[in-house]
């Protein structure tokens, strides 16, 4: 056998091209939601350089890490289009509370965090959403979307803040504008500042909900999107009384009004959408609007039209709703939302596939909101961000299985999630976070809970 010189080695490290991360020998999620095997996956400078057939002969050297594990599936990371930060300390509080919660209990909760219980909510969603395969998100809002954003950009996490923005004289003082002008003047002062350096971090516009506000501030922050260029998110059709509170307010559902009224934003996410006309549906596919379901947090309302809407090519994606609603771990709400789906449109047509395992992973993964991020085309191909999560198939509750894809929808959770990437970079290692400190986290939580009783037993 040759003997191999140093300066040898040399001239083959060379010829190989440089990257930041290289994996080997991998299982993947394909963009039609089919699992390929032997694959290779160089990532270099925050954007995926390539993905092939593993073979003997690598053209790729890592200057940080290389993967070589055949248990290990990679797939696109998961995208929560509607999480509410300021409620980490609600969990546990909201199960079989009569509705509607948000008026009586979130909101006001909200209203008595101050800058730093903020950012501690903030950590606490970070390290949820890290450890259990989200890698990126959209926030309802709160007082201190700043103070969140600190926090997340530290994390690694990409994601849109906004202003919890109301005008309602129910409204907690702390919370509420003083008039629609300052109202959007405060939605632009978050813009201007929340633009983070890696462009991680950036602004959304919203209000609470249209029912929940002045007519006036609901037109002028709409128009402020549409002037800026900002995209608009906000919770509609979320209640089947809100609905009708919005006809005897404006005389039309909220889709069609807002077609009519000509305030459509450019980008516009639409957090529940549980209650839709046909004609609001036709509105959504119109102007392209996002819908994002929130599974567990929606039982208690209703089923939405899904299969109708992915019919007519509206985008539809998942939400947690926040910790309140029983966490951050949007593999739940996949699993939850099938079983919905079989229950209220499957079992009335004796249809056993009416969401298939694959149409509901295309959702987690690129419907809805992911497409702030990125558009379906480029999810997990060369030149996408490289946003990825490795789920560990070696899990007794993943192996053996007879059909990996059907598994993921039906078995996996949060914890099965071992790495994670996001723009390039290697946040969750075995799942160690490496981008927060986990332990202080916890000290400062428990120093928190001890001087503020109120943030774990809060009554109405």
């Amino acid at each position: 056998m040759p003997l191999v010189t140093d300066s040898t080695m040399v001239i083959m490290m060379k010829n190989k091209l440089p990257c930041d991360i290289l994996i080997r020998h991998a299982m993947i999620l394909a963009p039609d939601m089919t699992i390929r095997k032997n694959q290779l996956i160089a990532i270099s400078e925050g954007k995926i350089l390539d993905i092939r057939v593993d073979g003997d002969t690598v053209p790729y050297i890592a200057s940080k890490q290389t993967f070589e594990d055949t248990h290990l599936l990679w797939m696109s990371g998961l995208t929560d289009g509607h999480i509410h930060t300021s409620q980490q300390f609600l969990r546990g509080r909201l199960l079989d509370v009569r509705p509607v919660v948000w008026k009586r209990v979130n909101v006001p909760f909200e209203s008595c965090l101050n800058r730093e219980l903020s950012k501690l909510s903030a950590s606490l969603a970070a390290l949820e959403m890290i450890s259990s395969g989200t890698t990126s998100f959209i926030d309802a809002g709160g007082k201190y979307p700043e103070a969140f954003a600190e926090i997340y950009e530290r994390s690694g996490l990409r994601g849109y803040l906004t202003v919890m923005t109301n005008d309602s004289p129910n409204a907690p003082e702390s919370l509420r504008a003083v008039s629609p002008e300052e109202g959007v003047k405060r939605l632009r002062d978050m813009k201007d500042q929340l633009i983070s350096p890696g462009g991680r971090i950036q602004p959304i516009y919203s209000v609470t909900t249209p029912t929940a506000v002045s007519e006036p501030l609901l037109r002028m922050v709409l128009e402020a999107s549409i002037e800026d260029h900002v995209p608009f998110e906000t919770h509609l059709n979320e209640y089947a009384s809100e609905v009708v509170d919005f006809i005897e307010k404006y005389g039309k559902r909220p889709f069609l009004w807002l077609e009519d009224e000509k305030l459509v934003p450019q980008t516009m996410i639409a957090a529940h959408a549980v209650f839709l006309s046909q004609e609001e549906m036709d509105v959504l596919q119109r102007n392209r609007i996002l819908v994002v379901h929130c599974p567990f947090s929606n039982c208690g309302k209703g089923v939405p039209s899904t299969p109708q809407l992915i019919h007519m090519g509206i985008s539809c994606g998942f939400g947690s709703d926040g910790a309140g609603h029983g966490g951050l771990d949007l593999f739940r709400e996949v699993r939850l939302f099938r079983s919905l789906m079989q229950v209220e449109r499957g079992v009335p047509s004796a249809d056993s596939s009416v969401m298939p395992a694959e149409t509901l992973l295309h959702m987690a993964v690129c419907g809805g909101a992911s497409e702030l991020f990125c558009k379906h085309t480029e999810r997990l191909t060369p030149g996408a961000p490289a946003d990825l999560i490795a789920i560990d198939t070696d899990s007794p509750n993943l192996w053996p299985t007879q059909n990996l894809v059907h598994s993921l929808v039906e078995c996996v959770s949060g914890s099965n999630v071992r790495h994670s990437i996001i723009d390039g970079r290697l946040i969750m290692k075995d799942r160690d976070i490496l981008s927060l400190d986990t332990e202080k986290i916890r000290y400062n939580v428990e120093k928190a809970v001890n001087e503020f009783p109120w943030l774990t037993s809060w009554n109405e």
